[in-house]
């Protein structure tokens, strides 16, 4: 479909593609079987300048906005979603500084991100809060010009390479929602190490990290925005990020269906190709079909979040519904088509030998992670009851 992408879209576009065909094919096996974090690969995108698509010019970005994360995203996906993850999860942690922090906060921290010289991470997911950040543990004590962070967060996507850390701890516990605040913390501070790496199903290349916090000082200064705003500051920065969480579901889901239509012209039974049956046909059209009504919603989520850009903030339009809907419709058609993908290969797809299993894998964490499928219906339900109440006063 034609979706009116700029000249400078399409060779965002363009150097993504080159970067993933020359850089990441050939490795990307190798990464995934040694679960490796792909540094190398890393100054690659940073020598390509994809780092910083989507932060503004005056901190060293492209000024790119959303949808720039979202196609260099997608099409690096279409070859490798791990590896791809280290820039979606840098986008994920930055993104509180971008939409919070103050001038001196962002100039010392998003010129070395968008440069490629530093990664970010997100600290907000704990063991015993997921899906509710208000049961997170994590607290921030207040002692003079500093604050006293004690606690462990956990499933931490950059964890362990990222210098830069956004974390998400409690300053007042007896306020609940109202008592979360938002930190800047460095990897190397006293008092911040981390747990164990965890071993996962899929984006094998990706590090997942525990995050641990004994009597860490932090000054003043880091506080991102005002004391008892962090959980106003997750919910601007998930209506902004999950559309990245949705692009690496669809490249993964594009890139699937490419080697799905390549292996189904080649793979010759009963003295023909399988791409003739009509079987075969109809799983490659539906396939088709899902992945292109996911990216034109995706687009769309993406150019509506940065039309907010440079409005007073009044005028701004909530995007949780739609970002919500994004999510939630790429990371299931990325699940349905790297299934069939593996499906239409047969026995092959099961195996190694073939890139789809592992695009079945990296899929799933998709429907997981920003959020689970069932937190986007949550999301997506609680936003419609509210506009159908605002209509209907």
């Amino acid at each position: 479909m034609e979706y009116f992408l700029t000249e400078e879209e399409q060779m965002m576009i363009e150097t993504a593609r080159n970067v993933a065909i020359e850089k990441v094919k050939p490795i990307r096996e190798h990464y995934d079987e040694k679960e490796e974090f792909p540094w190398e690969i890393v100054k690659e995108f940073a020598q390509a300048d994809l780092c910083g698509v989507y932060i503004p010019e005056e901190y060293g970005g492209f000024g790119k906005g959303i949808m720039g994360l979202v196609l260099v995203v997608e099409e690096l996906c279409k070859v490798d979603g791990a590896i791809a993850l280290t820039l979606a999860a840098t986008a994920l942690g930055t993104l509180p500084i971008l939409i919070a922090g103050n001038e001196a906060q962002k100039n010392k921290y998003l010129p070395d991100i968008a440069s490629g010289k530093k990664l970010a991470a997100f600290g907000l997911t704990e063991a015993g809060a997921g899906s509710d950040a208000t049961g997170m543990s994590t607290t921030a004590v207040k002692e003079g010009d500093y604050y006293i962070l004690n606690g462990t967060k956990c499933f931490i996507t950059n964890g362990g390479e990222a210098e830069t850390y956004t974390i998400f701890a409690k300053t007042n516990p007896l306020r609940g929602a109202r008592g979360i605040s938002c930190f800047i913390l460095e990897k190397g501070m006293k008092g911040f190490d981390f747990g164990k790496k965890e071993k996962k199903m899929g984006i094998k290349a990706s590090s997942t990290r525990e995050l641990i916090f004994d009597n860490c000082k932090v000054h003043k200064d880091q506080l991102l925005g005002k004391e008892g705003h962090g959980l106003m500051i997750v919910q601007a920065t998930l209506d902004n990020s999950r559309p990245g969480v949705a692009a690496q579901a669809l490249g993964i889901a594009a890139g699937a269906l490419d080697e799905a239509v390549a292996y189904a012209r080649k793979r010759v039974q009963f003295g023909q190709p399988i791409a003739s049956f009509q079987g075969i046909q109809h799983m490659l059209a539906d396939m088709a079909t899902e992945v292109e009504a996911a990216r034109a919603l995706l687009y769309a989520t993406a150019r509506m979040i940065d039309s907010n850009v440079g409005k007073p903030e009044k005028e701004k339009k909530r995007t949780s519904k739609e970002s919500a809907m994004a999510k939630l419709l790429c990371s299931e058609t990325a699940m349905k088509v790297t299934t069939n993908a593996v499906q239409i290969f047969g026995g092959y797809g099961y195996s190694r030998e073939y890139p789809v299993e592992k695009m079945m894998r990296d899929a799933k964490i998709t429907t997981l992670y920003e959020g689970t499928s069932q937190i986007q219906k949550n999301e997506i339900a609680l936003n419609l009851i509210k506009e159908s109440a605002a209509k209907n006063k």
